[in-house]
């Protein structure tokens, strides 16, 4: 009894394991798709590569919806940023 028990707890933690790994798959796949179709280059976790405009720093982002996930709306430097994603022309590193 005590066998199955283990047996059984073994193979629920290796399942959830497998769970997240192809969780953390999928999200970094979405992010790598959602960079490419801006062509801008990305990092190892798929996150867009950008310099900044509001801060003047290199980041790596998600891109949602086509704009970066630090985008905030109503913001000049932002709304520039977001226009220059849509349009392949923002400045990368």
């Amino acid at each position: 009894m005590a066998e199955d028990g283990r047996l059984a707890r073994f193979l629920r933690t290796r399942l959830r394991s497998a769970g997240r790994q192809v969780e953390e798959a999928r999200s970094a796949f979405g992010r790598a798709r959602e960079s490419a179709r801006a062509d801008l280059p990305t990092d190892d976790e798929g996150r867009a590569r950008i310099v900044c405009r509001r801060y003047a720093e290199e980041r790596a982002v998600e891109l949602v919806e086509g704009r970066p996930a630090c985008y905030e709306a109503d913001h000049p430097d932002c709304e520039g940023c977001a226009e220059d994603v849509a349009a392949g022309r923002v400045e990368t590193w």
